[in-house]
Order: C-alpha cells, then structure tokens, then sequence
C-alpha cells in the first residue's frame, strides 16, 4: 500500500513527523478500527433481549397507519393484545440483528484505500453511510427468514392481521405497512445503523475516550 503523507487541517503532516503523523495505512486502518467498533457496538446493543424494546430510540411501535386502531382497539378491551404485538415485534427485530455481524464485518474487510479516505474526511456519520449502501440490501434479505421465524413462533402474523384487519376496516391501513415481516426488516435495520451512526459520532468527537491509540491518533488529526 502506498505510504503519502495526508493534508490535515490545512497542513501538510508527513509521516514520522510527529506523534500525530498520519499516512494512508494508518488512515484506512483507522477508519477500519472504527466500523469494527461500531458494528460491534450495536449488534451487542441491539441483538439481545430488550435491545429494541427497552431503547426509545430504535423502538419499533405499530405502523402510524395502525395507531389509531390501537387506540380503538384498546378502548374495546383489546388493549393486551395490542401490546403483545408491539413485544414480538421488538423480539423479532432483536433476534435478526446478531445475524448482521459478519455482513458488516465483511465490509470493512472489502473497503478500498478511497472509501476509507472519503469516510475520514466525511461527514459526521460517513461511516455508517458506508456500511448501509454496501450492506443494507443483503442485511435485509438476510433478516427477513429470522424475523418471519420469529413471528410464526410468537403467532405476530395473526396477532397483526386481527389489528390490521380492523385498521382495514376503517380504511386505515396503508398497503407499505400490511406486510408485518418486511415492515419489522426494515425498522430492525433502521435501528442498527441508527445505533451504528451514535458509536461512530461517539468515536469522532471523542477518540480519546476509546482508549485506542490509534482511533486517537487518525481522528484526533481532524
């Protein structure tokens, strides 16, 4: 791999320079350090019991179109069934994510010299940008047999299909909401690289905190 000197901040930091010098192999190897952590960081976060239904951020309630029959529901005794359905949503979201691992890891393995440079000096969440155009489709051909798994053992199918029945009802469901399984695949992904784009601000505003020297070294330069 080539060995040249990155213009940082304006100046030119030839490698050796200092203890900041930075060159492409510590650059990409940085930006690789990172994803890794980042991946990591939400898989472990997500892909265990209440990683989504505890975490107000990566929730995942009823679609909007559904919301209202919930509450319609809910006022007719119903109330139980629609937070049961909320749960086995959120269940079957955590149980795919683990899958994503490897995916993810294989794309950093996969980044070229250029994507890793464009990351560096990208924005706030270039790196997670990155990991959802290389891995989102394949993440979610790969996640939707585990969450349709998930949903036929926990009954959501049926559970859902009653609720939406009465959402249909009242000309209240929208046809991108009616199939449970994609609609749980995709908020599942949302989530991931939502959690994915926090680790990876985390590490940009703070390198020092990761206790790496080399997360420090290639983003404490910019």
């Amino acid at each position: 791999m080539r060995r040249r000197s990155l213009i940082l901040g304006g100046g030119l930091l030839a490698a050796g320079a200092s203890a900041l010098a930075l060159n492409e192999t510590d650059a990409v190897s940085g930006i690789r350090a990172a994803l890794e952590r980042g991946a990591a960081s939400a898989v472990s976060e997500l892909g265990r019991t209440d990683g989504f239904m505890t975490n107000a951020k990566v929730h995942i309630e009823l679609p909007g179109a559904l919301q209202s029959a919930a509450k319609l529901a809910k006022a007719a005794g119903q109330g139980r069934k629609v937070e049961e359905l909320e749960l086995a949503m959120n269940r079957a979201a955590e149980a795919a994510v683990p899958q994503a691992r490897q995916l993810l890891l294989n794309a950093v393995r996969d980044m070229s010299v250029e994507d890793g440079l464009k990351i560096l000096h990208g924005e706030q969440d270039a790196a997670t940008r990155f990991f959802e155009a290389k891995t989102r489709e394949p993440l979610g051909r790969q996640f939707l047999p585990i969450v349709q798994q998930a949903t036929r053992k926990v009954s959501l199918a049926e559970k859902y299909n009653a609720v939406a029945g009465k959402a249909a009802g009242f000309g209240l469901l929208k046809q991108e909401d009616s199939n449970i399984d994609v609609y749980v695949t995709a908020k599942a992904l949302d989530g991931l690289f939502l959690m994915v784009a926090e680790e990876e601000r985390k590490i940009r505003q703070d390198p020092v905190r990761t206790g790496s020297a080399l997360l420090k070294k290639v983003f404490g330069s910019l």
